[in-house]
């Protein structure tokens, strides 16, 4: 069974704020969201994420922050993204950096300390 691309929830403390960073900031597009729900739904790419604030959460009980990773297909396209994400003033907590453990990665936060870790796996490079 071939499994559709995952849809995570991401906690968030200000529902309309958040919109707004991973819009402005994070170059996601906004498509739909309900208040008194507390949900919205954002996607960039094939990437779809969901921000719910505390109110939407309290159901599970879920909580943040939380770390998402994005995979992205080359060294350039980590390298690139960092500087576009530069340049509108996300919040980067790191550059990017070749590691021991074969990803070429840099972590960048949203406003409610959740961490989005921009990885490209070069492994296989090494191996092939």
């Amino acid at each position: 069974m071939q499994f559709p691309a995952a849809c995570p929830e991401i906690p968030v403390g200000d529902l309309v704020a958040s919109i707004t960073y991973y819009s402005d900031r994070l170059g996601f597009t906004l498509d739909w969201s309900d208040a008194n729900l507390g949900l919205a739904g954002i996607s960039r790419g094939d990437s779809r994420l969901f921000l719910a604030d505390a109110g939407y959460r309290s159901g599970l009980g879920n909580r943040g922050p939380t770390l998402l990773w994005i995979n992205l297909a080359s060294r350039d396209a980590v390298d690139a993204l960092h500087a576009q994400w530069l340049g509108t003033g996300a919040r980067i907590t790191s550059p990017p950096t070749a590691q021991p453990w074969q990803l070429y990665e840099f972590f960048a936060e949203d406003i409610d300390g959740n961490i989005l870790r921009i990885f490209y796996d070069f492994g296989w490079e090494e191996r092939g």
